[in-house]
């Protein structure tokens, strides 16, 4: 539940959000502390910038961070700390079972003298659980979305068990929340609504037309997520498809990589857009993709509150998205077009709308940047997690 009454009620009242009264006190509160946040991926994704982002808030702030990070991944998230004054550690998570793991995280503990632990999403979420409880430290679980947690009986068991022996759970949206509290039948109160925040991407330079050779004239359509199908990018381009008669000037361009590529690039081509439909791969540059373009779009399946719909709405464009996790109560009734997920039909009729429309496109953009703004900039996360995290070192 957020503190602004246009967003909608929760059910059951199972979730209750994270008071921001006085956070900025908490962070004072917690200063000194050493905290660890832990995740077990290390790719470019909304969880793993969250955490790097934590981190980063909290060094700032007088806390030192560490991040663990699995052994076998990528190495992403140690260059986005790259010269932060965090420290990186890697453990060993091959197996999901193995106690190798549960006395990696015991020596890092002890190595840095945590005094909290932060685990997101399932498997950390569960590893941290047990390791701070031998350790003798506070610990926190934030879930970021998807339901990986209720595919099997015996990982409901354990994250529940996580929940109870944490003394509660972080959810981003109200929606993973409730999901949350009906998967893993949470009793009330146990579930704490911390929405993400960001920091308003630097504003780059649009180069990205140039580099795509864009005239003037063109109209580009931008949309930021990794190339899976959860993102429904495929339905962005039946959309493109659509409004390509009557918009002839209107690109496509998808920051992410992922392996649906080969898939979108087929269908492009079947479809008679490949020409306008741009494939940028990863890409650090969001600011300059957000300058470059006219619109966005999330098209996505499944999201809780996407980080590349906070940073769009602080961009000032007018947005499209579908009406997933809590994106139709952080959009509507202002500050963006909220369509039905998987309609292509909805998605084309949306964009030709603020193509049609440009004072309507401006209106729309100059509202989502305001609300960014009161409501979604990352001092206020940090704020409430930082109340968060005083609260379970008081109760230590």
């Amino acid at each position: 539940m957020f503190s602004s009454p246009r967003h909608r009620a929760l059910d059951d009242g199972d979730v209750r959000e994270a008071g921001a009264s006085d956070a900025r006190s908490a962070i004072q509160a917690i200063s000194g502390r050493r905290i660890a946040q832990m995740i077990e991926t290390d790719g470019p994704g909304g969880a793993e910038r969250m955490v790097a982002q934590l981190a980063r808030g909290l060094v700032s702030v007088g806390c030192p961070s560490v991040v663990v990070v699995p052994a076998e991944g990528e190495g992403w998230i140690a260059d986005q700390l790259a010269g932060s004054n965090v420290a990186i550690e890697r453990v060993h998570l091959e197996g999901r079972t193995s106690v190798r793991c549960l006395g990696e995280l015991a020596a890092v503990f002890r190595r840095h003298q945590i005094d909290l632990v932060h685990s997101h999403e399932f498997t950390m979420g569960v590893f941290g659980t047990w390791a701070a409880r031998r350790a003798g430290l506070p610990h926190v679980i934030t879930m970021h979305g998807g339901r990986y947690h209720a595919t099997r009986g015996y990982r409901r068991l354990a994250m529940r068990t996580a929940v109870r022996f944490s003394g509660g759970v972080v959810a981003v949206s109200s929606e993973v929340g409730n999901v949350l509290s009906r998967d893993l039948r949470l009793p009330p109160g146990a579930v704490r609504v911390i929405p993400n925040g960001v920091l308003p991407a630097p504003r780059g330079q649009a180069s990205v037309r140039q580099e795509l050779g864009l005239a003037p004239t063109d109209r580009l359509v931008l949309s930021v997520g990794n190339l899976y199908e959860v993102k429904g990018h495929r339905y962005l381009l039946d959309a493109l498809a659509e409004v390509a008669g009557a918009h002839p000037a209107v690109h496509v361009a998808i920051a992410g990589r992922g392996g649906e590529e080969p898939a979108l690039r087929a269908r492009a081509a079947a479809l008679g857009i490949a020409h306008r439909v741009h494939l940028l791969g990863f890409r650090s540059d969001i600011g300059g993709l957000l300058a470059a373009a006219n619109a966005f779009v999330l098209p996505s399946l499944s999201e809780g509150l996407p980080l590349a719909l906070l940073e769009a709405m602080f961009s000032g464009l007018p947005i499209v998205a579908t009406d997933v996790g809590e994106v139709r109560a952080v959009l509507e009734p202002d500050a963006g077009i909220v369509v039905p997920p998987a309609d292509a039909a909805a998605l084309a009729a949306a964009i030709a709308r603020i193509m049609r429309d440009p004072d309507e496109a401006a209106r729309l953009g100059k509202n989502a940047e305001r609300r960014a703004a009161a409501d979604f900039h990352f001092d206020r996360t940090l704020e409430r997690y930082a109340a968060l995290y005083a609260e379970r070192l008081a109760a230590r």
